[in-house]
C-alpha cells in the first residue's frame, strides 16, 4: 500500500487521522498562503489545499519534515494536502493575526453562525492522478461575553486556528451546533477524504495502520 504523506503542520488534522486507524507521515510545504487573493472563501481554501498538496507532492518542500519521511518524498505516496477557513458575511478567515484582531473577532462571531470551509487535495505519486474538493460544515456560535472572549484569548489558542476557534479544545463550549461533518471542522473530513481515497483506485480500509 502508499505511504500516506500529510501536507499539513496542524495537530488537530494529525491527530484525527490517526484516531482514525490511518499513520501519517508528516511533511509540511511551507507554502505561502497569502498568494492567492480575490477568490470566495470555499474556492481559497481548495486552492491552498492543491498548493500544499502539489509543493509536498513535486518535493518542493521548504517546511518541517517529520516523521520517518527524510529527503525525497516516496514515490509511491499519497500526499493530502488541506486548508481550512471559516467563512462570516462572505469573507474568509484564517487564523488571527494577534490577540485584538482574535478578541474583535469573537465580537463578530457570537450568537451567530459561520460556515467552515476545509479544502482537500489528495495526489497519488505512483500515477500522477489528484483529486480535490471542499467540505463545509455550518457551526453555531454561543453568544459569549467579554470576559469569556478575553479569557478564551489569553489562553493562545485562538491564534493557532483558522476561525480563531475549536471544536475539539478549549474553544468547545463556545460551539452551540454543528451543521454536518464534526470532523470537517477539525481540519479534516473523513468521509470525504475516503471517497477520494476510493476515486484513486484504493481500499479505505487498507490505508488502516496495521
Amino acid at each position: 500500500m502508499p505511504t500516506f504523506v500529510l501536507a499539513s503542520a496542524s495537530p488537530a488534522r494529525l491527530a484525527t487521522l490517526r484516531s482514525a486507524g490511518l499513520d501519517p507521515r508528516v511533511v509540511v510545504s511551507g507554502v505561502d498562503e497569502s498568494q492567492v487573493t480575490g477568490v470566495p472563501p470555499a474556492e481559497l481554501a481548495l486552492r491552498l489545499a492543491e498548493l500544499k498538496c502539489a509543493a509536498v507532492a513535486g518535493g518542493e518542500v521548504t517546511g518541517e519534515v517529520t516523521g520517518e519521511v527524510t529527503g525525497e518524498i516516496p514515490g509511491d505516496a499519497l500526499v493530502l494536502g488541506c486548508d481550512s477557513v471559516l467563512e462570516l458575511d462572505g469573507t474568509a478567515l484564517g487564523k488571527p493575526a494577534d490577540a485584538d484582531e482574535a478578541g474583535r473577532r469573537w465580537q463578530s462571531m457570537r450568537g451567530r453562525s459561520g460556515t467552515l470551509h476545509t479544502g482537500h487535495c489528495l495526489h497519488d505519486r505512483a500515477s500522477g492522478h489528484q483529486v480535490a474538493a471542499t467540505a463545509s460544515t455550518t457551526v453555531h456560535f454561543a453568544d459569549v461575553t467579554d470576559d469569556e472572549i478575553a479569557a478564551y484569548v489569553a489562553t493562545g489558542e485562538p491564534l493557532k486556528v483558522a476561525g480563531a476557534f475549536t471544536v475539539d479544545g478549549i474553544g468547545g463550549g463556545f460551539v452551540t451546533g454543528i451543521e454536518g461533518d464534526h470532523h470537517n471542522v477539525v481540519g479534516v473530513s473523513l468521509p470525504l477524504l475516503r471517497t477520494m481515497v476510493r476515486e484513486l483506485g484504493y481500499a479505505w480500509t487498507d490505508l488502516w495502520a496495521r
